[in-house]
């Protein structure tokens, strides 16, 4: 009997082996298309259908890549070819809210929009909160530590996350971390798994730590700059003076450019103020940058009050609100920066950070690069924790040699900087020729042994990360 007869014969329905849906799985958010084809692709909606799929693939040595709602943005969870294809997607079930505990246990396919709905009807929320959380699940948020606007002040995915349940590669069930706040016993299993892509295990549970709303309104700055190495120095200003605002957002002129374009010029300028937005594209020189700022919290306008001499110091011009919804209209200017891009082509997402204070450099660098190779690169950025996202747009099915010149230029920047080449997507496919550039031969090498250590026979995501 094959493997695909057993996963059939074991799984019945939750196999499929329909030709669409498995070119379906070969890619996701980022463009890159796996190639070949996947050997089936599992369903599971239970943890004994992940264990019973693992222990089947260990069995006959089939490679496996977990995947959930494949909004990833580095070919991590991509079919590959002759490779089972193990959605969590359907475990999305929200198990328990101890508001008593501050935590809630869920599985790994809830949608994190979905999940704060929920926490809301308790005062609660969960803090990590990338763009795509109308989409993206909770367990791919586990995965790839996924950061967000909100991280500067509220921390990374890692941060929230307090036990996991995992499913090792020759289906046995690993329990880790705790529910308690403290708890210090042993190694640290559950920070490891944060961010392993699934090159440990499959993540088929978690208990996470959520907040108490914030209480005391919000206070949203929006200020123009003549160019974006003066944003950046501002929001570094920001930070350098003990501030730690909930969100804070740079756009770059580009940026700007093609939201307008996307959502209506009428709409991002109600929002911003930024006026004359259209006319860029006539050959005038648009606003150099936008930077949206917004304090949450008992100190909230205070905090904005002392923030607004900073930015005024680097040549910004700022208007302060304390309307939420103005604050809200603002955020979706910003989460509509991918879906702007996608627009006008095909679109290399990348993700680099830098310390705060080298951002101006990195954005000048940016600039340097895409004027030295020819391409334009649009940028936003997570100011508050110099993660940046330059985005390529490109024609045609491959990314242009022309781009991948402009990239590894832009990577080798962030890492000479004191950065590194992801902040949040993580490294999947699309970074994997500069992780021991970053790494060194010595941590490179005891990663891919303790790879080894979970995964002996190699058939977690092989190809990915390591």
């Amino acid at each position: 009997m094959s493997a695909l007869e057993r996963l059939l014969s074991e799984l019945g329905d939750a196999v499929s082996v329909e030709a669409a849906r498995l070119q379906a799985v070969r890619t996701d958010k980022s463009g890159w298309v796996a190639e070949g084809l996947p050997l089936a692709l599992v369903e599971a909606t239970s943890v004994q259908q992940v264990q019973a799929t693992m222990r089947i693939a260990s069995e006959y040595r089939v490679p496996v890549v977990p995947r959930g709602a494949g909004t990833g943005l580095a070919g991590g969870a991509n079919g590959t070819n002759g490779a089972i294809v193990l959605s969590v997607a359907r475990m999305n079930r929200i198990l328990e809210i101890s508001p008593q505990d501050g935590l809630a246990v869920i599985e790994p396919g809830i949608i994190n929009a979905e999940l704060n709905d929920a926490l809301v009807q308790h005062g609660l929320w969960f803090a990590p909160d990338p763009a795509s959380k109308a989409i993206s699940s909770v367990g791919g948020n586990i995965a790839t530590n996924a950061g967000g606007l909100l991280c500067a002040k509220y921390g990374v995915t890692r941060e929230a996350v307090l036990g996991l349940s995992v499913v090792l590669a020759d289906g046995r069930l690993l329990e880790t971390g705790h529910r308690t706040v403290k708890g210090v016993t042993g190694y640290d299993l559950t920070a490891l798994f944060v961010g392993s892509e699934g090159t440990l295990g499959v993540i088929v549970g978690a208990t996470v730590r959520v907040l108490p709303l914030p209480e005391g309104g919000v206070r949203t700055i929006g200020a123009v700059f003549p160019d974006v190495e003066s944003a950046a120095a501002a929001a570094a200003s920001v930070t350098a003076a003990h501030l730690r605002p909930a969100v804070m957002e740079l756009l770059d002129a580009p940026s700007l450019t093609l939201i307008s374009a996307h959502l209506g010029a009428d709409v991002v300028e109600a929002a911003t103020g930024v006026g004359a937005l259209e006319t860029a594209a006539a050959g005038s020189t648009p606003i150099g940058a936008y930077l949206l700022v917004q304090f949450d919290g008992s100190a909230a306008a205070a905090d904005a009050e002392r923030a607004l001499p900073l930015i005024a110091a680097e040549g910004g011009s700022a208007r302060l609100s304390s309307d939420e919804a103005e604050g809200e209209a603002l955020l979706a200017i910003r989460r509509a920066f991918h879906p702007s891009l996608a627009a006008t082509g095909e679109v290399l997402i990348e993700d680099v950070a830098v310390p705060r204070s080298r951002m101006p450099e990195m954005f000048r660098a940016i600039e340097e690069i895409g004027a030295r190779h020819g391409v334009s690169i649009p940028t936003v950025a997570h100011a508050g924790d110099g993660n940046l996202h330059p985005n390529f747009i490109y024609t045609g099915d491959t990314v242009p040699d022309a781009v991948w010149a402009a990239a590894d230029e832009l990577f080798q920047t962030a890492l000479r900087l004191g950065g590194t080449l992801t902040g949040e997507h993580g490294v999947g496919v699309l970074k994997r020729r500069w992780l021991a550039d970053e790494l060194g031969e010595t941590s490179f090498k005891l990663q891919s042994e303790l790879k080894a250590v979970f995964d002996p026979l190699g058939i977690l995501n092989p190809g990915k990360v390591f």
